[in-house]
């Protein structure tokens, strides 16, 4: 079955020259949308028939540009008679570009997605991190599973992308996927940087996102308190993999490191600034922020165990620090082994320091986003919301002042 076509010849008045003439568009709507340009053709604007969409008079420049309409019209009908015989996909814009006799071939959007995925690949360590290029990949993975799902198809032409595809792909991935509504819209967001790459290119005449707004749920992070540090701490641990895991989790309580960060963690990167004051200065994996954090004694204990490990040595790192995966199996042992119920991960490591360590213990909120290298205060604002036990404290000296 055909799709619905309608075309409209039309003049800008607004845009008439000091002749009082005015070029005359043609618009081409396909299943409501809409792609238009300009027939290179001007006419007095007292002779244009809106209605008709005609010239009007008997005159011969009046004859030649509705001869000339006439056969634009034709060859719309024509051309989509021949993607409908040849049972392929178009769209308005397909369908004047083949008129204008541009019959360059479609871009395609896993193309595009895989080509901006090579060259992130290309710079990793440069401008991307690893996990930025490892989330660029995943959600090409999710877009590709939603075309087979959605179309049936491999692949579609980057022009089919629209609201309804946007909408549909956030849907795709809460329901099919199961990603959580931050995930999801993650996912999105990532998504959207190829679709602006792709109007960049004008290889889309419009950004479909104009009118999508994917916004995030603030979610409260959870932390461990000082008396589940100090369970941690504590446990008696006869495993070597544990014991090692154990430190680096606590290492990262009282520095706020994220894995990568710790992972990476140089000796270069401790510097003495006296005979007692030690810091850590090093920039963050994820934003290239400078990080500034001074080394707490509990955190420089569990720096010396390690000072004389030779293969450390050799790789001038600090810590012993196992694959992500790793650490985070490992840390829910001794999470079991200590009897903490919550869901520890070795990124609550980071969440704790600034919760339990810093802002609890009355560092500013500015130290503590400094510390953590955030780029913008609202992200560490999010840790400062879930400190009731703060406010209480605080709250406790007001009462005492007003006594």
């Amino acid at each position: 079955m055909s799709l619905f076509l309608s075309l409209l010849f039309f003049i800008k008045k607004s845009k008439t020259n000091s002749l009082g003439k005015a070029s005359i568009f043609l618009r081409i709507t396909l299943e409501g949308k809409r792609s238009e340009f300009s027939i290179h053709r001007k006419v007095d604007v007292s002779r244009w028939n809106s209605k008709s969409q005609l010239v009007l008079g008997n005159s011969p420049e009046a004859k030649e540009i509705n001869k000339h309409l006439n056969v634009l019209r034709n060859k719309v009908y024509t051309i989509q008679q021949n993607f409908e015989r040849n049972n392929e996909s178009y769209s308005a814009i397909d369908l004047r570009n083949l008129l204008q006799g541009k019959n360059k071939s479609q871009k395609m959007l896993l193309e595009i997605f895989q080509e901006h995925n090579d060259q992130v690949d290309s710079l990793i360590g440069k401008d991307f991190a690893a996990g930025t290029a490892e989330r660029y990949r995943t959600c090409k993975k999710h877009v590709e599973a939603f075309i087979k799902t959605k179309y049936k198809k491999n692949d579609i032409p980057v022009q089919q992308v629209d609201h309804k595809f946007i909408t549909g792909l956030e849907y795709y991935l809460k329901s099919t996927r199961r990603c959580a509504h931050n995930s999801a819209i993650k996912y999105i967001t990532n998504f959207k940087k190829i679709i602006r790459i792709a109007h960049a290119n004008d290889w889309i005449d419009k950004d479909p996102f104009l009118n999508w707004k994917g916004k995030l749920k603030i979610v409260d992070r959870e932390f461990l308190n000082e008396e589940e540090i100090q369970k941690i701490i504590e446990l008696d641990l006869k495993m070597e993999r544990l014991d090692q895991v154990r430190d680096i989790f606590i290492f990262c309580c009282f520095t706020g490191l994220a894995y990568a960060d710790v992972k990476k963690l140089n000796r270069n990167d401790i510097i003495s600034e006296s005979d007692t004051e030690e810091w850590i200065k090093t920039k963050r994996s994820k934003t290239d922020i400078r990080s500034n954090i001074p080394i707490l004694p509990i955190a420089k204990k569990i720096i010396e165990k390690y000072e004389d490990n030779d293969l450390l040595k050799e790789k001038g790192l600090v810590l012993p620090v196992l694959s992500n995966q790793k650490m985070n199996a490992y840390i829910k042992e001794i999470a079991t082994l200590a009897g903490i119920t919550k869901n520890l991960t070795f990124h609550l490591a980071r969440h704790t320091f600034a919760t339990t360590v810093t802002l609890t213990n009355g560092v500013p909120i500015e130290s503590v986003s400094k510390m953590l290298g955030h780029t913008n205060l609202k992200t560490t604002q999010h840790y400062a919301k879930i400190l009731d036990m703060k406010v209480s404290r605080d709250m406790k000296i007001l009462r005492e002042k007003f006594k």
